[in-house]
């Protein structure tokens, strides 16, 4: 019999066509493989129909670890055979998409540990060392279909040694592209600040233990340069927190194994599979009793983010060294994509670090971290990027268009949707400035010339002024594009509806601002919203509150407390003078406040869950400055973990809003007679009751059996944990995110949604 197999899925960097050979040949049949210009996988078979039997079980059965398939297209071939053997042949360099893509970077896997450390081996010390089923795909891969010459590592010509492993099919670097070692791949180099060479013979654990004695290093990986220091040391990190202007913001950290990862943190068997996984993202988990790193890590935080070393240089690091754990944060200035070219590092990086420990390969695409926790059972993605992109989200329902959606404007991602999958992009960030307004449409474009998609219609944000608005407006504009535009909130839910396979939803969006249909600032909102329409109704919001200011009351929240406390009838004059300290021009910005006030200023009002958040951490005395995105609740929910609800309101409801004022009036009347943790949880569980039980009772009257919970307060553990015991005790469905980013970074994939749906 002959037969022709179409695979579809991650089939490509993968180890995918070497397998297939072994168990052609081993069920003795002839023709060959080869990668597709789609990202797929061609198979010629020629044999007996037992020898297919076998095949097809073995496909299934004993498939890569990181291998996915997600389809297996078969066609009988009339004719003679023509092959005498089973090969490997030459990719095919053209056609359409079929729904396969590039693996996303991996971590080194155990084998290749293991001959890193064995000094019998030969690529033993080789800080690059990768096989079949571990190294950088992702971040190298330049164009379709995943061979060497489509790589970065072209640049580097195998030596005989590689070469013969490379065509040994019973070597498990049969056919591996990024196969390297030390005479013939790239090469490690440590520099000072200025780019001197520092001669050592061990580069990388030379830097380890500069870093051990206090230095600052940036160290270049698979997806762009960490900023490394001890984790311990004061002098290192207070110098990191200058030059990055990062007063509080947390650091992540690289323990050296597992084993540390327990010792510093609390660990359950769900964080030590993210932990452990292949994709090797950072968890945030919470300090455990023996945490010993510097209070400058994670400062007033319960958590701390932590992962562990994904490749062959990142063990070595540690390896002469007593340290447990160093700093590894990305290397960006301010507000900026991070950084992946040396010479860009030398230019931009030379003030900030001591050394650089340089790699020679080209980054073909920069990829930060990726930033996971886990909320009672379910894993919540904060950031999702290295690890796992391009792997798509897959949808039940096809798509009527190829959409793409540019996202918001902070913690920004990109999405294409084409058929039934959606890619994500990885992280890019705050698109604030013209070099993340070009990583973002770079991105972009290279998601697309992946997937060979052909796009019909482009969705972005209802905010006329974002940059990612205008980069839309300009696409639309040279390649004859639909438009559509969806508010922010409405995106949210429709990716919690993409993400379920839900025809409707009840969705609670809570999170620090969207541009609302009438120019509002929203941001605790319950919406209706439909599959199959591009329209969204606003049953229900959170008590709008005066915004004093506008962005100044996000960054130095006594602004937005000072507002609602007015409204509370609280003795404001008395408030403000004793919490001017507080604000930037003290007493002279008090008085301006309070004459804003008395004199009935209009000011923007916001029905946004994190302001109000903002307002009860700052009446609480826990944060009064916004230091980095989402600080202020950050904080108030550490200290709510330790409390309870001692307050035990009941929810305020004046037809379809939830009042939050009456909730601001009791922290602040009760502050000095109860517990701060007390007070945090009370006003936790004041928010999530109301907004559970408005939510409900909007889902009774439109018949709808779901109730969502998405937005970057989302993310918060106690607001989830009351919101879904509230809904499911009533007998609905709750649903949050587990494979899309809750908060913006998943905006993109929900404008894909609603935009794949539109009929025009």
């Amino acid at each position: 019999m002959r037969v022709k197999l179409k695979v579809i899925g991650i089939v490509q960097g993968v180890g995918f066509r070497p397998f297939v050979y072994r168990i052609a040949v081993k069920n003795g049949l002839t023709g060959y493989v080869r990668n597709t210009a789609d990202a797929g996988v061609e198979i010629v078979l020629e044999g007996v129909p037992l020898g297919f039997e076998g095949f097809m079980h073995d496909l299934s059965a004993e498939k890569p670890p990181l291998a996915q398939i997600d389809q297996v297209i078969k066609t009988t071939l009339t004719g003679e055979g023509e092959y005498g053997e089973f090969t490997i042949s030459e990719s095919l360099q053209t056609g359409e998409f079929s729904g396969s893509i590039v693996s996303p970077d991996i971590s080194i896997c155990e084998r290749c540990l293991k001959e890193l450390q064995n000094v019998a081996n030969f690529r033993h010390d080789y800080f690059f060392i990768t096989c079949t089923d571990c190294g950088p795909r992702f971040t190298i891969f330049e164009r379709r279909p995943y061979d060497r010459e489509n790589t970065t590592m072209r640049e580097f010509s195998m030596c005989s040694f590689c070469q013969k492993q490379y065509a040994d099919s019973s070597n498990r670097r049969f056919h591996a592209q990024t196969v390297a070692c030390q005479n013939c791949g790239p090469q490690v180099y440590l520099t000072t600040s200025m780019g001197e060479l520092v001669k050592t013979l061990d580069p990388v654990r030379e830097a380890g233990k500069l870093l051990s004695k206090g230095k600052v290093l940036a160290v270049k990986g698979y997806g762009g340069f960490h900023i490394a220091c001890s984790a311990t040391l004061e002098g290192p990190l207070l110098r990191l927190r200058e030059v990055k202007h990062r007063h509080e913001k947390p650091f992540a950290v690289m323990a050296r194994s597992l084993e540390v990862a327990k010792h510093l943190a609390e660990v359950n068997s769900k964080e030590q599979e993210l932990l452990t996984s292949p994709m090797r993202p950072i968890v945030l988990l919470n300090k455990g009793a023996c945490y010993n790193l510097s209070p400058l890590v994670a400062p007033n935080l319960h958590n701390v983010g932590i992962m562990l070393p994904y490749t062959g240089l990142h063990y070595m690091l540690f390896d002469q060294v007593s340290d447990n754990a160093f700093v590894m944060t990305s290397a960006n200035p301010s507000n900026q994509p991070i950084i992946n070219d040396n010479l860009e590092a030398l230019r931009t990086l030379s003030d900030t670090v001591d050394y650089f420990l340089f790699h020679n390969r080209r980054i073909a695409h920069r990829c930060d971290d990726s930033v996971m926790r886990v909320n009672g059972d379910r894993q919540v993605f904060l950031r999702r990027s290295r690890g796992y992109v391009p792997s798509p989200i897959r949808m039940k329902r096809k798509s009527l268009h190829c959409a793409v959606g540019f996202g918001s404007e902070l913690n920004n991602t990109s999405c294409i949707l084409l058929e039934d999958k959606a890619f994500i992009s990885q992280h890019i960030g705050d698109v604030e400035n013209v070099e993340t307004r070009t990583f973002l449409a770079e991105a972009t474009e290279h998601l697309l010339r992946l997937i060979n998609g052909k796009v019909e219609v482009l969705a972005c944000d209802l905010h006329p002024k974002f940059n990612t608005t205008s980069l839309a407006n300009e696409w639309v504009k040279a390649r004859g594009l639909q438009l559509v535009r969806v508010q922010h909130h409405h995106a949210h839910a429709a990716a919690l509806m993409g993400e379920h396979s839900l025809d409707e939803i009840i969705g609670i969006v809570c999170d620090g601002y969207g541009y609302g249909v009438n120019g509002e600032a929203w941001g605790g909102e319950i919406l209706m919203c439909q599959a199959d329409s591009t329209e969204f109704r606003r049953l229900g919001h959170l008590e709008p509150q005066p915004l004093l200011g506008g962005d100044l009351a996000s960054k130095y929240p006594t602004r937005i407390a000072a507002g609602i406390l007015q409204k509370a009838d609280v003795n404001i004059e008395k408030y403000l003078m004793q919490n001017s300290n507080h604000l930037p021009h003290g007493e002279v910005e008090a008085e301006l406040i309070l004459g804003q006030l008395r004199n009935g200023v209009d000011a923007i009002q916001t029905t946004s869950c994190g302001r109000v958040l903002d307002a009860v951490s700052t009446v609480l005395g826990i944060c009064y400055q916004r230091s980095y995105e989402g600080e202020a609740a950050m904080k108030l929910e550490t200290a709510a973990l330790r409390g309870t609800d001692t307050l035990k309101l009941e929810p305020v409801l004046q037809g379809d809003v939830l009042e939050t004022t009456n909730l601001l009036r009791e922290i602040y009347e009760n502050r000095v007679k109860m517990s701060v943790a007390d007070l945090a949880y009370s006003a936790h569980a004041y928010l999530a009751r109301g907004l559970a039980e408005l939510s409900l009772e909007k889902a009774q009257v439109q018949g709808v059996k779901t109730v969502g919970f998405s937005g970057g307060v989302a993310c918060n553990q106690s607001l989830t944990a009351l919101m879904q015991k509230i809904v499911e005790e009533a007998g609905l469905e709750f649903v949050v995110h587990e494979i899309v980013p809750t908060g913006d970074g998943g905006v993109s994939f929900g404008q894909t949604v609603v935009a794949g749906s539109s009929s025009f």
